[in-house]
């Protein structure tokens, strides 16, 4: 019993959590306008899901858990800033109803191959496509210094973030739902008959 205990509190489960925690503090932050103060946590949150991955990787601390809580909030965090943006009027709906369906999809596609036992790894089209939307997200809160520019940088960035992210998406579907998806099955992969 406490091998299990301690598998799951690591330290890279540790920071998961602990962004997980961040999320209302930084959607609060938002809420009373105190936008540097929401940058901040937000920044903060971010380098805890860089830290915890090279930790769980680099110490073989990689946890069922942290497989599926680490994605999630991953996801919660950038949703969450994403309407944060768009009830200020940073950030169009368009935007946040396309990363809702993406990860619609590639939560249903996991649970999915969890049910076949196949577990879906994080591939590096997404790792680039998340980094991209975070750095958006970030320059969201100097979406006023794009505007006086007249480029807005923060959507010109978030879009190819997006685009990726779908991309990504059907990489995975790609490589991990053919055997299951007789459309997505290569010719040299189809049975003869």
């Amino acid at each position: 019993m406490k091998r299990e205990f301690k598998m799951v509190w690591n330290v890279p489960n540790t920071l998961t959590l602990i962004r997980l925690l961040l999320i209302p503090v930084f959607v609060l932050f938002m809420a009373q306008n105190r936008m540097t103060a929401a940058l901040i946590v937000y920044v903060s949150a971010s380098i805890t899901d860089l830290v915890d991955g090279y930790i769980a990787r680099k110490y073989n601390q990689i946890t069922d858990f942290g497989k599926l809580m680490d994605p999630l909030a991953d996801k919660l965090m950038i949703l969450s800033l994403m309407i944060g943006m768009l009830l200020k009027g940073i950030v169009p709906f368009a935007a946040i109803l396309l990363v809702i369906l993406k990860d619609a999809l590639l939560i249903a596609g996991g649970a999915f191959l969890l049910k076949k036992n196949k577990v879906v790894y994080s591939m590096m089209l997404g790792k680039v496509a998340q980094f991209i939307i975070v750095i958006a997200l970030v320059m969201c809160f100097f979406h006023e210094r794009f505007a006086a520019m007249g480029l807005p940088l923060h959507l010109i960035l978030l879009w190819i973030g997006i685009a990726l992210s779908i991309a990504a998406l059907f990489q995975y579907a790609w490589r991990n739902m053919g055997q299951y998806l007789p459309f997505l099955r290569q010719k040299g992969d189809r049975k003869a008959g």
